[in-house]
């Protein structure tokens, strides 16, 4: 193995580390928005375990369904993940301010399978891209999309525990704060 393989090697491993961070970023800011509406501790392992789970599926899919399906969908699904935030990060916001028997509806409940999926999804739904470009570049996809898996399910574990320990402090403003920066990361998604 000579010098060029090496750096090259160490030069693969470091982007894979930078993007694993990146799409990791997502999974972590929800989950700061999530935690400080309020989370259990089960459910805190939980949405961890799903969103390693669909930051391994997705980039899979997109090596699987190629580059132009690829192309087509990856702003499309942009698009949506980054509504589904802005969906819940308004809901979050009217619901804090909200009392009493009106606050009876509520949106995608993070605390049920159904919502935890959708959330979970919606973070990982970037990776979808990222994954058409794996087969070009990267040579271990498994061990690539395996890291993607476990950066973002530390980053969201650690961001639904910073935003649990954070929403003590603030009370019953902590789900406003919490919808907010979900309402932000969403245009952030769209634009």
């Amino acid at each position: 193995m000579g010098m060029g393989e090496v750096q090259a090697g160490w030069g693969q491993i470091v982007t894979i580390a930078i993007m694993a961070i990146a799409l990791g970023m997502d999974a972590f800011s929800l989950g700061v928005g999530i935690g400080m509406r309020g989370i259990r501790l089960l459910h805190v392992l939980q949405m961890g375990l799903l969103v390693a789970f669909f930051h391994v599926l997705m980039p899979l899919l997109g090596l699987v369904t190629g580059n132009y399906v690829g192309h087509l969908l990856g702003r499309v699904a942009g698009i949506a993940a980054g509504g589904l935030l802005i969906a819940l990060g308004g809901h979050m916001v009217l619901g804090s301010f909200r009392n009493g028997e009106g606050a009876g509806m509520r949106g995608v409940d993070h605390r049920t399978l159904w919502g935890m999926l959708l959330i979970s999804l919606s973070v990982s739904i970037d990776s979808f891209s990222v994954g058409v470009s794996l087969g070009v570049f990267v040579s271990h996809v498994l061990l690539t999309v395996l890291a993607f898996g476990a950066c973002g399910g530390i980053m969201s574990i650690t961001g639904l525990l910073l935003g649990r320990r954070v929403s003590r402090g603030l009370g019953e403003y902590g789900e406003a704060l919490g919808g907010a920066i979900l309402l932000g990361f969403g245009l952030l998604f769209i634009f």
